[in-house]
């Protein structure tokens, strides 16, 4: 893969840190010096420095990456409040920070966390977004992360140190009409002192500059010659799903962001197995991701894969009646029925992969339709019939996304319903297929 420039540890891949600490989330603005009135669920945790107020305001710009997120699980970040922690999907955090000024000079920084899922009830119309209590993990890593960039930064340390770089004055009075200079024997030996001095009291920095060249050119060395991991994998959009099987009716651990980075471990024709994080393990649909070099996103068709989908199926009938299934987010109300049957019966080629391309060009094709008749229609429901065949229904909503781009075809096929989940598993033995 190409243009990536960052650095990854093979151990925990950098897409999990990523997945984990920052965003792919719309971002949070820094509230530098006021806080939001009744945001508070606890008492903010505060620490004092002893940097002013304006070199701490300069430290958290550059920490602002770090005060929003998603989170993988609650379990660690929240306490347990009415509901278990795991009956919680899509976990955010958002702090906020005020600094404000000491008597002596210092600084006081605050920082307040709010933590918000998703609350998967029971009871469909139940479920909904909640706040929840942070248990000060967030908080305290920020602040160690604000100490650390104050003990470092050079800026920081001249500023509390109260030094100021020496200036260099040699006047030398020049005649107008000239342009040359002159000077009596007393000025020109107090130029030289002078000079002398200034020459003396720039010796520290200079050698300090000069190690810190150092120091950066020897880093520069270290990264030139670091080797990238050759196994690396990139989502190519957010929203993208991590399951827990390779299956489309498979768990969703959690959803990628743009460009994370994951280990591959294997993969086969549709799934990419990879490492999240330690002993985490998740599969992602092959298409959704950048595969390293030399191997192709899309696989390449077997040898028996001659016929295209829209040579393998045909639509023998549409029209419109009440879902014919029992999936809550369509039960009992109106959708558009599409049959479909094989070309031919016997053909091998008319498999899950074969059935879900031919499913993505006929959403494609009556996208318009039901687009127009959203009022009536609460989706489309495409009928197999066949031995093998099989139901897929898609909501509205889903396919509105997925047209407009927002949903990977990995993430529109886990949010459609499958019936029997196995006639659509396209997924096969392992190997670099």
């Amino acid at each position: 893969m190409t243009g990536r420039s960052s650095t990854v540890a093979t151990s925990i891949p950098s897409g999990f840190l990523r997945a984990a600490v920052r965003a792919a989330l719309p971002p949070l603005v820094l509230l530098v010096g006021a806080m939001q009135s009744g945001s508070a669920q606890t008492s903010p945790y505060e620490r004092t420095y002893r940097q002013s107020k304006s070199a701490v305001e300069k430290a958290l710009k550059e920490l602002q990456p770090s005060t929003s997120g998603r989170l993988p699980t609650l379990e660690g970040f929240a306490l347990a409040g009415d509901h278990p922690l795991n009956r919680y999907q899509r976990a955010y955090y958002q702090s906020t920070v005020q600094v404000s000024s000491t008597a002596s000079g210092g600084s006081v920084v605050r920082v307040n966390t709010k933590v918000t899922a998703w609350y998967a009830d029971s009871i469909p119309s139940r479920s909904a977004y909640q706040l929840l209590t942070s248990n000060g993990r967030l908080e305290s890593d920020l602040l160690d992360q604000l100490t650390d960039l104050l003990a470092t930064s050079p800026s920081a340390k001249i500023e509390d140190k109260g030094a100021t770089l020496p200036t260099i004055s040699a006047p030398m009075p020049r005649l107008p009409e000239t342009g040359r200079t002159f000077s009596s024997s007393a000025d020109v030996g107090l130029s030289a002192q002078q000079l002398a001095d200034s020459k003396n009291a720039t010796k520290p920095l200079d050698r300090k500059a000069t190690s810190l060249q150092a120091e950066a050119a020897s880093l520069e060395e270290v990264l030139k010659n670091q080797a990238y991991p050759k196994n690396l994998v990139a989502i190519k959009k957010s929203g993208t799903p991590v399951v827990a099987t390779p299956s489309l009716s498979g768990k969703t651990l959690f959803l990628a962001s743009a460009h994370d980075e994951f280990e591959m471990l294997d993969f086969n024709a549709d799934w990419v197995h990879v490492r999240i994080s330690g002993l985490s393990r998740g599969w992602i649909w092959r298409t959704s991701l950048e595969m390293p070099e030399g191997i192709s996103d899309i696989p390449q068709p077997g040898a028996n894969a001659k016929l295209v989908a829209a040579d393998l199926f045909q639509v023998t009938r549409e029209e419109t009646a009440p879902f014919p299934g029992d999936w809550e987010p369509l039960r009992g109300k109106n959708v558009k029925i599409i049959s479909v049957q094989k070309i031919q019966e016997n053909e091998k080629g008319s498999g899950a992969r074969a059935k879900l391309e031919f499913a993505k060009s006929l959403l494609d094709k009556n996208y318009a339709d039901l687009a127009a008749k959203s009022q009536e229609l609460a989706g489309v429901v495409l009928i197999f019939d066949s031995v093998d065949g099989g139901m897929i229904a898609a909501t509205l909503p889903t396919v509105q996304q997925w047209k407009a781009g927002t949903l990977s075809d990995a993430a529109l096929w886990h949010q459609c319903y499958f019936d029997p989940p196995e006639t659509f598993n396209v997924a096969g033995p392992a190997g670099g297929q």
